[in-house]
């Protein structure tokens, strides 16, 4: 079986007008997040990380945008439901952070496997809404980091 790194970016979508883009897990309906996903290989650089990820989940290719590495780590307690994922005894991930600015229209193609739905809203209420707090934290870094 192949285990999923605990190495992970976190993505912030957001426009000029701090909107942010949540999206809603397949997985657990009603935790809303922005991009978030694994590395594929230990030497994967971050912002490949998080280009392919924001391509894979949301259909933006952020090659075209200004992806911002935020200079930000988290290291956090993987939940519980999600361990079976890591190899055995591996409790804590850590978790770089990333900011895109994208035009407000531009569209967005969710991977039905991952997430249901998707929403733009003003920050804070982005920030409200996300289940994690290392997203909610990052959201409202935003005004400042962008």
């Amino acid at each position: 079986m192949n285990f999923k790194i605990p190495e992970s970016v976190l993505v912030v979508i957001y426009t000029s007008e701090l909107e942010v883009l949540l999206i809603e897990r397949a997985d657990k309906p009603g935790f809303w997040q922005s991009v978030t996903g694994s590395k594929d290989s230990q030497d994967e650089a971050w912002s490949v990380t998080a280009q392919r990820e924001v391509l894979e989940e949301t259909g933006i290719d952020a090659s075209l945008f200004d992806l911002r590495d935020w200079q930000i780590s988290n290291i956090y307690e993987i939940y519980p439901v999600w361990r079976h994922r890591y190899a055995p005894g591996v409790t804590q991930n850590t978790e770089h952070v990333f900011g895109l600015c994208v035009p407000r229209e531009i569209a967005v193609t969710l991977a039905p496997r991952e997430h249901l739905r998707y929403q733009w809203l003003p920050h804070r209420e982005a920030a409200d809404l996300c289940f994690s707090a290392s997203n909610a934290e990052a959201i409202l870094q935003l005004p400042v980091l962008k």
